[in-house]
């Protein structure tokens, strides 16, 4: 391997430690309000949307997986709906509608007062993701943002927002870790009942 690589490795993993402490200094409160909020609302017989383009539906995909089945533990499945895994839904919304209408057509159908609608976007800014959770907070949903840059549009929109400030790439390792966190706490908090 030559020392290029090396160095760009190495910048990499410098990058994620500086965000990592940057989260056990700031991000403990944000992770722990995000967590609460889950349980209260899937204790109130609420439901967790989740959305994002990209890594970030995968991101979507992945926390929607982890509450309906376990992340660790088992217990009852919680009630979790990624909105970006009908590919009928999706690309019939986005022909008669535009995508940026893909999410909030959903948010329109399905979501109502006191679920929680989980946005990501790591620039805070996606057309799509930002219609959907003006929607979800209009009809009375707590909006729970994942952002990678501060004071987006979505941060402004979202009652609880964890913002991982960095490239895509730092923000979205640092958002698995935070979501992570918060599936381990709403999970203990439904086993312990």
């Amino acid at each position: 391997m030559d020392n290029e690589s090396k160095k760009q490795i190495l910048e990499a993993l410098e990058a994620h430690k500086k965000m990592v402490a940057e989260l056990q200094t700031n991000g403990i409160e944000t992770i722990t309000a995000a967590a609460e909020a889950i349980i209260k609302s899937l204790k109130q017989n609420g439901r967790v949307y989740l959305c994002g383009n990209g890594g970030s539906a995968a991101d979507a995909q992945h926390i929607a997986s982890e509450l309906v089945g376990r992340f660790e533990r088992h217990r009852k499945a919680l009630p979790a709906v990624a909105l970006t895994t009908n590919t009928s839904v999706i690309t019939s919304i986005s022909n008669d509608y535009g995508y940026e209408n893909v999410f909030a057509k959903q948010v329109e159908a399905l979501v109502r007062e006191g679920d929680i609608f989980w946005a990501i976007s790591t620039s805070g800014t996606s057309a799509n993701v930002v219609e959907a959770a003006q929607l979800a907070k209009k009809k009375g949903a707590c909006v729970l943002a994942f952002t990678g840059k501060a004071n987006s549009k979505l941060e402004q929109i979202a009652d609880i927002c964890f913002c991982a400030d960095g490239s895509t790439a730092r923000s979205q390792e640092i958002h698995q870790l935070g979501f992570h966190i918060i599936c381990k706490l709403v999970e203990q908090s439904f086993c312990e009942q």
